[in-house]
């Protein structure tokens, strides 16, 4: 069990949060663009499903190279998603239904286009430019230019940009168009303190989802990084530009200056590090740094450690093992923990850890949201993942992917292979399980054209999935069985029972089985014991033996009456994509 109490929670630890990703949420104006006003509409929708937080992806001003993650004003919104009155609109809605409001903090980077950047590449000398890394280039022992070293974006091809006019290269970790910003200036990080935090904060905002929050202290004596695939001369480096020496610093300084005069929330994005030690260091309540972060071991299953979209088939045992380490990470701590298994980089849980078999996708469905909504930590649920949204259909070719990693992905294998069809074609199968355009799809709302996200002659910005007519909101708000109504009804129980579903200890049950995942949530005398059938077909699984243990909700609406007629002692066969919750 964590050592938090009920009088010392911060108001986050028990919230259900939403992420909203605003070009594909709701269209309130037919340009085939999702928009703040348009997400002001659904206000009571989120309300109705049990949300506390809504989590609005980057809707500032930007060029829109990276769907908004390439800011080039802080202090403005995007033209096409509203204005910042919108935005203090969204803030009095969601603080006048009880709700709070987060936004993306994007500061590791940049747009290009932002003035900061223009006037740091203007000239070597101008004051600004040591507010982006810029270093010379290396030559070649036949005098080839060489960029600083041989680090792989995450876009693909090489993180440093040659800038003809200065003579230098800039680091950009993401797409040329993304400059990273250097940490290591005082007056740089005073600057993002004021313009991205400080101006929103005052406005009301509650907090943020911190992107990239590990990367803003790059090693400082630049090296190659090791050759892991030698397919290309760029090569995974991470090692040099994640939790490096002055990360913990720069996060304190950052909480002392700016958020704790707030009381505001961090949840920051935490890849490249696995190790519980080191992510106790980020969360830790008494050390101020960050109030939890996503750690990406659930998502990255299936994903190759050199190359991320070359999948890789994976058995249950690993997500078992996964979940089991980080909820139990904390115990004894004072940190704290998140629960979630989709966000807009992510394809669909359905699909990856599930099925999304017509004959299945919605027990499979309501089977995840029974486990996430069991588990420890501050609950995060996805645009979508309540109506058990899938990822896009097989049949789409590449023309109608948007996503830059995915497009860059596509077109470097393409030339590293020369364009072979066999490889061409295993490419677009992990783009179809693993890519991130799986979660930008519009959102389904109904059954009506453009599955209602918009009523523009032209469509929307990204084709909507061809199920809309089956997926959708409305088919589902008044039916008593469907995806969204387990989740409404589970995000309920979760609340009801907070002390033992959300704060309560772990422990899990057969960690090596590969057909079911049973484990068990205490809090002081009270138990629940969650079953889960992540198979096809039947599968027994034998409960732990806890006094007055019964049935408290099941995936299947007759679970009841069949438990009723189960053979006396712990042994039970589930359905299917089958879950149960029992309590005792």
């Amino acid at each position: 069990m964590t050592t938090d109490t009920s009088s010392a929670r911060p108001w986050w630890k028990d919230a259900v949060v939403y992420q909203i990703y605003p070009a594909s949420f709701k269209d309130s104006n037919g340009d085939g663009l999702g928009d703040i006003p348009g997400v002001l509409s659904k206000m009571d929708y989120l309300k109705g499903l049990g949300i506390d937080i809504i989590w609005i992806s980057p809707m500032f001003e930007s060029p829109q190279v990276d769907m908004g993650y390439d800011i080039s004003n802080y202090e403005e919104v995007h033209a096409p998603y509203g204005t910042v009155k919108d935005m203090e609109d969204l803030i009095a809605a969601c603080h006048s239904r009880g709700m709070r409001l987060i936004l993306d903090l994007v500061i590791n980077h940049t747009s290009d286009q932002h003035a900061w950047f223009q006037e740091s590449k203007s000239s070597r000398d101008n004051p600004k430019r040591d507010w982006y890394i810029w270093k010379p280039p290396r030559y070649a022992e036949d005098g080839a230019r060489l960029p600083p070293t041989n680090w792989r974006s995450y876009f693909s091809g090489g993180t440093w940009e040659y800038d003809e006019h200065t003579q230098e290269y800039y680091l950009h970790l993401f797409a040329k168009e993304q400059p990273d910003l250097n940490w290591e200036n005082e007056e740089t990080r005073k600057a993002i303190y004021d313009s991205a935090m400080r101006f929103w904060l005052d406005k009301g905002v509650d907090g943020f989802r911190v992107d990239c929050v590990n990367m803003y202290s790059k090693v400082v004596d630049l090296q190659d990084a090791p050759v892991v695939d030698n397919t290309f001369y760029e090569q995974p480096a991470s090692e040099f530009y994640a939790n490096g020496p002055r990360m913990h610093e720069f996060l304190r300084e950052m909480n002392e200056q700016v958020l704790s005069r707030y009381d505001a929330v961090t949840v920051g994005e935490l890849p490249h590090t696995p190790d519980p030690r080191k992510v106790l260091q980020y969360v830790g309540l008494g050390d101020r740094q960050l109030s939890m972060v996503f750690q990406f071991d659930i998502v990255a299953i299936g994903q190759n450690v050199a190359q991320k979209y070359n999948f890789e088939p994976w058995t249950l045992p690993v997500l078992k093992e996964i979940v089991a380490k980080w909820q139990q990470f904390i115990e004894g701590t004072d940190g704290w923990t998140t629960a979630f298994c989709e966000n807009h980089d992510q394809g669909r849980s359905v699909s990856r850890y599930a099925s999304d078999a017509p004959e299945h996708r919605v027990a499979s469905a309501k089977m995840l949201a029974m486990m996430m909504c069991a588990l420890t930590g501050t609950l995060f649920v996805y645009q979508g993942q309540e109506i058990g949204m899938i990822n896009l259909p097989k049949s789409w070719p590449i023309e109608e992917l948007k996503d830059i990693e995915a497009l860059g992905y596509y077109k470097s294998m393409a030339a590293a292979t020369n364009n072979d069809k066999e490889t061409m074609a295993a490419v677009m199968r992990n783009l179809q399980i693993l890519g991130r355009d799986n979660a930008r799809l519009p959102m389904q709302w109904d059954s009506t054209a453009h599955a209602g996200f918009t009523d523009s002659k032209d469509g929307p910005w990204m084709r909507v999935h061809d199920l809309y007519p089956d997926i959708n909101v409305a088919k589902q708000l008044q039916d008593p069985g469907s995806t969204y109504s387990f989740w409404k009804a589970m995000i309920q129980l979760r609340k009801e029972h907070k002390d033992m579903l959300v704060f309560g200890a772990f422990e899990m049950f057969e960690p090596d089985g590969e057909k079911t995942f049973v484990f068990a949530k205490t809090h002081r005398d009270d138990k629940a014991v969650v079953a889960l059938n992540f198979t096809s077909e039947d599968q027994r699984v034998t409960l732990p033996s806890f006094d007055g243990l019964a049935l408290r909700v099941g995936t299947c609406p007759d679970a009841a009456d069949v438990e009723k007629a189960a053979a006396p002692g712990n042994v039970r066969t589930l359905r299917p994509w089958e879950g149960r919750l029992y309590m005792a």
